[in-house]
C-alpha cells in the first residue's frame, strides 16, 4: 500500500496549515487509509496509533502526527480522497485486473452519529406536536383542580404546574418552527446532528434507522471494490441500476456480469441494462404462500414465445387476452376459455372461475436473465464470497 500511494498523484490535496507541523499528504493518507482497513475511525486513536503500532510506524516512517492534523486532512480533503480512490482503480484497471468483468453488488446499512430523536420528519413533528398538546391540556386540567382544592400546597403545586406548561408551549413553538423546516427540505426530512442523514424503512422490521445506505460493487475475482455509492434509501429494489453502470466505468470494460441477490429484483432496473453491455444476474423474487396452500406457482406454467401462449400442467394452452381500455399498466393476462371448468387439476390450479397468468411485456429480458443465471449456477456462491 504504501508504494502505491507514493506513486498515486496528491496535487489535489489542499495545502496543509501553517501552524502545525508540515506532513506530506501521503504520510496522512496512509494512517486515514489505515484506519479505514482496520476500523479505527478515532483521529485520537490514529494519533496513538501512530505512535505505538508498529505497522503504522512502518508506514509512515516514524512519522507520528497529532489528531487534530489528521482530522483537519480528513476533513479539508474529501474530494481528494475519493480522487486518489478513482486513481487507485484506474491502476488496478491498467494492470488488467478487471479482465473478467464479474461485479459483486451488495447493500450495507450505517448507521449514523445522529440518533432517531434528532431526525424529524412530516409525520414525527405531527406526532410529538399531538404529544405535547395532550401533555398541556393535562396540566391544565390539573390546574384546575388545584383550583378548586384548598390547602398548604396548592400554590407550590400551582406554581410547578405552570413552569411545566410554559416548557411544553417554547417545546410546541420549537416543533412549529421544526415543521417548517422539514415541509421546506427536498426530501421532507431534517437531521441536526449529521444534515446528510436520513431515517430509513427498515424492510421486515417495522422500525427505522437513521444512517445510509451503503451500495459496494466488488470485483469478484480480486474482491478490489471498483464502485460505491451512498444512498439514503432503505432498500436495494432501485440501486443495480445506478451502482452496476458505475462499476461499468469504473472497470472500463464493454461488457460486465453484474451479481445482486433476490433483493436488487426489480424488472424496471434489469430493462435499464438493454443495450449497456451490463449483464444482470439476480435470482427472481418468489411467493412461498401460494405453493403453501398447495396450488401450481408461476413456474409451472411452461412459456412459449414463438407461439406466444403458456402451457398448463393439464396441457392446456393459455393464449393472451384482449387489452383493455380501463386498464393502464404494461401486463398482459393470459387465460383458456374453456379448459378450466372440465380440468380435473382445477382445484390445485386457481379458486377462481378462471386461471390467468399475468405477463410483463417486458418479460423477455428477465427470461433472458434466468438463462444467464442457469448457465452460472455457483453465482450467488460468487457473490457472498468475503
Amino acid at each position: 500500500m504504501s508504494l502505491i500511494l507514493d506513486a498515486l498523484a496528491l496535487k489535489a490535496f489542499s495545502p496543509l496549515r501553517p501552524d502545525g507541523p508540515a506532513y506530506h499528504p501521503s504520510t496522512l493518507l496512509k494512517i486515514y487509509l489505515y484506519g479505514y482497513l482496520n476500523r479505527l475511525q478515532s483521529s485520537r486513536r490514529l494519533e496513538r496509533e501512530a505512535q505505538r503500532n508498529i505497522e503504522l510506524i512502518w508506514l509512515t516512517g516514524r512519522l507520528a502526527p497529532d489528531f487534530k492534523t489528521i482530522a483537519n486532512f480528513r476533513r479539508d480533503n474529501g474530494p481528494a480522497i475519493r480522487a486518489v480512490c478513482g486513481q487507485f482503480v484506474e491502476l488496478c484497471r491498467r494492470l488488467n485486473l478487471f479482465t473478467k468483468a464479474v461485479i459483486a453488488i451488495d447493500g450495507s446499512k450505517f448507521k449514523a452519529v445522529n440518533n432517531r430523536d434528532k431526525n424529524f420528519t412530516v409525520a414525527k413533528v405531527g406526532k410529538r406536536m399531538e404529544q405535547v398538546d395532550a401533555s398541556i391540556e393535562r396540566y391544565i386540567a390539573a390546574l384546575d383542580r388545584e383550583d378548586r382544592e384548598e390547602s398548604d400546597m396548592t400554590e407550590v403545586r400551582t406554581t410547578r404546574i405552570k413552569e411545566k406548561i410554559a416548557i411544553l408551549r417554547r417545546q410546541m413553538q420549537s416543533l412549529k418552527e421544526m415543521e417548517q423546516q422539514v415541509q421546506a427540505a427536498p426530501d421532507q426530512q431534517v437531521s441536526l446532528t449529521d444534515p446528510d442523514a436520513h431515517s430509513m424503512a427498515m424492510s421486515g422490521r417495522g422500525t427505522g434507522m437513521v444512517g445510509y445506505n451503503v451500495q459496494t460493487a466488488v470485483d469478484a475475482e480480486h474482491h478490489l471494490i471498483v464502485a460505491h455509492e451512498v444512498t439514503n434509501v432503505g432498500h436495494d429494489r432501485t440501486q443495480l441500476a445506478p451502482i452496476a453502470l458505475k462499476a461499468q466505468e469504473a472497470t472500463g470494460c464493454e461488457e460486465i456480469t453484474a451479481l445482486a441477490d433476490r433483493g436488487y429484483f426489480n424488472g424496471e432496473q434489469v430493462l435499464a441494462f438493454e443495450g449497456t453491455g451490463v449483464l444482470p444476474c439476480i435470482p427472481k423474487t418468489l411467493w412461498p404462500s401460494i405453493a403453501e396452500r398447495g396450488f401450481f406457482t408461476r413456474q409451472d406454467f411452461i412459456f412459449d414465445a414463438e407461439k406466444d401462449y403458456y402451457s398448463c400442467p393439464a396441457g392446456a394452452e393459455l393464449t393472451r387476452g384482449p387489452a383493455r381500455s380501463d386498464r393502464k399498466d404494461d401486463i398482459d393476462h393470459y387465460r383458456h376459455l374453456t379448459a378450466c371448468f372440465t380440468c380435473p387439476l382445477k382445484p390445485k390450479c386457481t379458486p377462481d372461475k378462471l386461471k390467468r397468468v399475468k405477463r410483463w411485456q417486458h418479460e423477455g429480458v428477465l427470461d433472458k436473465m434466468q438463462a444467464r443465471l442457469n448457465q452460472l449456477p455457483d453465482a450467488m456462491g460468487i457473490r457472498s464470497e468475503p
